[in-house]
């Protein structure tokens, strides 16, 4: 099992630790409701190093994105950041991702789920038939999410560069509690705001920027928060996890992620896509919550009220914020309409649930 440059601080602040995609990474610390409560209201760092990250470098970089994501690279330029997915041959998710521009059509940064760091790098050199310089920089990279509606204020003492006004995905480089070349970016998997911090482990930087975010933070009641939490934040405001809502017999039609599926450049499966896109899809990705009371899980059926299967739960959880049964899965495209009642097979009960639109908060 792999560490990251942060664990012996997650046991020393005495969180529950836990195997994740290879990594022992910290699931809780005062609470999974505690940790929510503190990045909606306040702020919290979260460490997600364990994420992978790709440098692709040369003239020919921008052509490979373009022939491998779903969204239109082109449309970013240096400082700018996309969310994006690789579509497989038959129209799936190898995996979702962010491109960031680090200097147009030369350098870019792709920042993939841990637990598909070997499938994903495969996969882009597979179609890297044209010479584009590829690094996988992964293990020497950290990566520290910084979230809530007070992260940016908190962390600003810190920046080199002005980060209060510093849009949605955009980012800047610059110099971080003394620390050079940081990546500051305004993404996130929480939708509390706040950002997230990239930078190479040399001279002892993680333990420098990890201890100085906390010198000026914890005065400010920022809490170091486990992936429990990260999981709830993210359930509440619908995003996707891969690996549950989104895979590789998933289209991105399916998942609700037709806005990042542009059809106006080629790429893998477009044409598969686009005859999706056209005859419609079969089955969608919808947020619904609980009516009656119980917690929905991962592979629970997802009945109508005779019983009968129209698809399966692929996230669920109590959440924190809303003191309601919250949750994800496919359904049938005729059981998919806002306020549709549906039913979540809990334990051989039918436990009643509707449809609903996400963000939940």
């Amino acid at each position: 099992m792999k560490s990251t440059p942060f664990t012996n601080k997650h046991i020393a602040l005495g969180a529950k630790m836990a195997e994740f995609a290879g990594y022992n990474m910290p699931i809780s610390y005062t609470g999974i409701n505690d940790e929510h409560a503190a990045v909606r209201n306040n702020a919290g760092i979260f460490d997600v190093s364990h994420m992978g990250e790709f440098i692709l470098k040369g003239g020919m970089a921008l052509d490979l994105i373009q022939r491998i994501t779903s969204n239109d690279a082109s449309k970013i330029t240096d400082g700018q950041a996309q969310y994006s997915c690789l579509p497989n041959e038959q129209g799936g998710i190898v995996d979702d991702l962010i491109v960031y521009c680090i200097e147009f059509n030369k350098v870019y940064m792709l920042v993939v789920n841990a637990s598909n760091i070997e499938k994903d790098w495969n996969w882009i050199s597979k179609y890297n038939t044209k010479g584009v310089d590829m690094h996988n920089i992964s293990d020497k990279t950290c990566l520290l999410a910084i979230q809530g509606p007070n992260a940016n204020k908190i962390l600003q003492p810190l920046v080199d560069t002005d980060i209060m006004n510093l849009k949605y995905y955009t980012f800047t480089k610059g110099k971080f509690a003394g620390v050079d070349n940081v990546i500051v970016s305004a993404t996130g998997y929480t939708g509390s705001g706040g950002v997230e911090i990239y930078f190479e482990d040399t001279e002892g930087a993680a333990d420098k920027i990890w201890d100085a975010i906390f010198e000026v933070g914890a005065p400010q009641g920022l809490q170091p928060i486990g992936l429990g939490a990260r999981d709830t934040l993210r359930l509440e405001m619908g995003y996707c996890l891969y690996g549950n809502d989104i895979d590789d017999t998933t289209s991105p039609l399916e998942g609700g992620l037709g806005w990042i599926t542009r059809f106006t450049k080629a790429f893998t499966a477009r044409e598969i896509l686009e005859k999706q896109k056209a005859a419609g899809v079969t089955r969608k990705l919808v947020g619904f919550e609980m009516i009656d009371r119980g917690i929905p899980r991962h592979d629970y059926l997802i009945k109508d009220a005779l019983g009968n299967t129209i698809g399966k739960v692929t996230s669920g959880t109590q959440a924190p914020s809303l003191g309601k049964a919250i949750g994800l899965g496919y359904v049938a495209t005729g059981q998919a309409s806002i306020d549709s009642e549906i039913y979540i097979d809990i334990r051989h009960t039918l436990v009643k649930a509707k449809v609903v639109k996400a963000p939940f908060v």
